[in-house]
């Protein structure tokens, strides 16, 4: 099984012609994972110069022409220098740097990179860079990753919706249909990696933005526990929300890129929850029959046939038979009474004003803005973040000094207990639910349904929740299941997670990014 893995991973990679004296057809590159690649180079088939040389060539075909998927703000142009210095680095010692050598990421572009500007998608910082990498871009570089691109976002990841910025002209789209969104903020880090013009990507989530897009992109997609993954050096939004993670095609990379970015880091205090919470390794935890015995509570709260569209429903009460069919105990279905009314109470306490002057202030003296005020009086940003950035800007009250501060944090505690509660009262090791219950949105439509189920449950929390690829409804529109846990439970997701992936494989790559040389001439 692995030399026919192997072989057909390796009649892939000869695109732009001869590797180690052999011509090879193409055919898989777009689904190479992590282990693959780093096999093919154990094996003396790939280096990480062909490798960024495959890559660079799919994006230049995709995502400026052809099917325009617009999801990149700046390829790396150092990517192919890092790929040679790794490639010197593994001929003198025989050995990969790190667990990630290698591998090209797409880097979503509100992480730091000390190397190359970060925009945050705004046009008033197309010439920022950062005196230093952020903390989780420390990590992948120090472990052998590769930045390939830094991808759009959502300006500010001011939206769930959609991915557009000013830094770019017009929306980023969704490869399965490009009339459709990426969903946001993270929507460009998706589209690259679904397109494969990277192996694996970071994205933020401060209240759906990793798991809109891996749902969207018919991904894997990793919100952790607060506390797990350290913000440092990334631009914030909400820092009681805002979080990193993982967006990758199995969950087997997602978890291997979870080793790497998961610890304590002493300049976002947070990360101190992690300590003595997080295994030599999440992929020992990579098992394809853990869903035997497992109890999967079903969450209806969030997906009910009056708020939900009828393909996106009938595959979800789908998933749940795969569930069963794997081993699970479904129970159907697990309730909190009190969500909508906690729901509904929060007041609107904006904590941008206070967060992202922090950010600007740690940028040195070289950052081209040194508040948020600065940046409004610049008008270099998307209209449609105007009203959102001026509101913030004019309450100057710190987000504590606030009168709803303490009842916001008071019903947040307040819907921990009642979650906990009731998955411990019915003995249920996660939740389950439909990361959207209603399909891709068409792009600039924001009268139908977005149908996210991903702002509810955790964010308000911390409460970790990945989303994997559930199937497919209509015409290639791809859908997300969620599963959702408790406080760093990380491995009973990792686990249940991949049980269900490896049971039910429904990921498949667009059609309007195929192998080059063989774009169909209808692809989206």
């Amino acid at each position: 099984m692995k030399i026919r893995i192997l072989a057909c991973l390796l009649t892939f990679l000869s695109l732009s012609g001869s590797l180690s004296g052999q011509s090879y057809k193409p055919k898989q590159l777009r689904e190479a994972t992590i282990e693959q690649l780093q096999t093919a180079m154990q094996a003396g088939k790939l280096t990480a110069v062909q490798l960024v040389q495959l890559y660079l060539d799919r994006i230049a075909a995709y995502d400026k022409q052809g099917p325009y998927l617009n999801a990149l703000v700046l390829v790396n142009p150092n990517a192919l220098t890092e790929a040679r210095r790794l490639d010197s680095l593994y001929k003198i010692t025989g050995k990969f740097v790190g667990p990630l050598h290698g591998i090209p990421v797409i880097v979503k572009d509100n992480y730091n990179t000390s190397d190359m500007p970060t925009t945050n998608g705004t046009l008033a910082m197309k010439k920022s860079i950062p005196p230093n990498d952020a903390y989780v871009v420390q990590r992948i570089r120090a472990a052998g990753a590769i930045i390939i691109a830094k991808s759009n976002l959502a300006e500010f990841a001011t939206s769930g919706q959609v991915s557009v910025s000013s830094i770019l002209p017009g929306y980023s789209r969704n490869p399965y249909d490009t009339k459709r969104t990426t969903a946001g903020s993270s929507g460009g880090t998706a589209a690259a990696v679904a397109a494969d013009f990277g192996t694996i990507g970071l994205g933020t989530d401060t209240g759906s933005s990793i798991r809109g897009p891996a749902s969207h992109q018919s991904l894997v997609g990793f919100r952790p526990t607060l506390g797990l993954v350290s913000r440092d050096g990334i631009a914030p939004l909400a820092m009681t929300n805002d979080t990193g993670g993982p967006i990758c095609r199995t969950v087997e990379d997602a978890a291997r890129v979870l080793d790497v970015i998961a610890g304590y880091d002493k300049a976002d205090t947070v990360t101190h929850r992690s300590e003595g919470k997080i295994p030599a390794t999440y992929r020992q935890f990579l098992d394809k029959d853990g869903l035997k015995g497992a109890k999967i509570g079903v969450f209806r709260q969030l997906v009910m046939p009056k708020n939900s569209d009828p393909q996106v429903y009938a595959l979800f009460n789908k998933a749940l038979d795969e569930l069963r069919a794997a081993g699970a105990t479904i129970i159907d279905s697990v309730r909190v009474p009190e969500l909508d009314t906690i729901n509904k109470s929060y007041d609107t306490i904006p904590q941008l004003r206070r967060d992202f002057n922090l950010y600007l202030a740690n940028l040195g003296p070289n950052a081209p803005h040194k508040s948020l005020a600065s940046i409004i009086k610049s008008k270099q940003f998307h209209p449609s973040i105007e009203k959102t950035l001026t509101e913030a800007d004019a309450d100057t009250l710190a987000p504590e000094a606030h009168k709803g501060w303490q009842k916001n944090m008071g019903l947040r505690e307040r819907l921990r207990t009642l979650l906990l509660r009731a998955m411990d009262s019915t003995g249920v090791d996660v939740l389950v639910y439909p990361s959207f219950s209603y399909p891709p949105r068409l792009l600039g439509d924001l009268n139908t349904p977005s149908g996210t189920n991903n702002n509810a449950l955790s964010p308000p929390t911390g409460f970790p929740a990945f989303s994997v690829p559930m199937g497919f409804t209509y015409d290639d529109l791809p859908a997300g299941l969620q599963f959702f846990g408790r406080p760093f439970s990380e491995p009973t997701l990792v686990k249940l997670a991949y049980a269900y992936e490896q049971a039910t494989h429904h990921r498949h790559p667009p059609a309007s990014t195929p192998v080059l040389g063989k774009r169909k001439k209808n692809a989206k």
